[in-house]
């Protein structure tokens, strides 16, 4: 406290956030790119095993009292608690493979990746599925929902960008050229 009182004044510290924030100029896309594949393996790790293996298990035997079945996960006797759980674990999980799809594409073994990462969702999905008591089911079309949000809206934003990127060229055309008559250079009648 001492160090930030100078003159009668209160100043304010210098935060150490900033030390650690993306800096263009000092960082390389290399770099980044590496740091970034390391967090999105992390969370796919992490969200892929906290789906296989719930937290709190599964039971172990058949109860009667309640009709739960042995090998369903415990969690899911909290019904509305099991699928927020299921829910943001997927969405993360989906996330940080689109992640790494995106950070891989044109590398070598792409198309190894792919299949890996793939697989891995398939397997996620029978293990949830697999742990999920039977009467529950119907609320897999939420999940699913989870599962495909950040694919669908990376898509629309490509198609956002695509379209003010052709609008803003449509803009940079002379009369000429946004008639269609006449090629982009102005230098000839486009044939019909």
């Amino acid at each position: 406290m001492a160090s930030c009182v100078q003159l009668g004044k209160l100043q304010r510290s210098k935060s150490w956030f900033i030390d650690f924030a993306y800096n263009p100029k000092k960082d390389g896309t290399g770099d980044v790119r590496n740091i970034l594949l390391i967090v999105a393996t992390l969370i796919a790790a992490v969200t892929f095993q906290s789906g296989v293996n719930p937290p709190g298990g599964v039971w172990q035997d058949t109860i009667e009292t309640n009709g739960t079945l042995k090998g369903t996960a415990i969690y899911a006797s909290r019904e509305a608690d099991f699928y927020v759980f299921l829910i943001c674990n997927t969405l993360a999980l989906s996330t940080s493979v689109l992640v790494i799809m995106v950070l891989t594409y044109n590398l070598p073994f792409h198309l190894e990746v792919l299949i890996a990462t793939a697989s891995m969702l398939a397997t996620y999905a029978s293990a949830i599925f697999a742990v999920t008591p039977a009467d529950y089911s119907y609320r897999f079309r939420f999940i699913l929902i989870a599962a495909a949000l950040p694919f669908v809206l990376r898509v629309l934003i490509y198609m956002v960008k695509f379209k003010a990127n052709a609008d803003q060229e449509q803009e940079n055309l002379c009369d000429k050229c946004r008639s269609g008559n006449f090629c982009r250079n102005c230098k000839s009648e486009i044939p019909k």
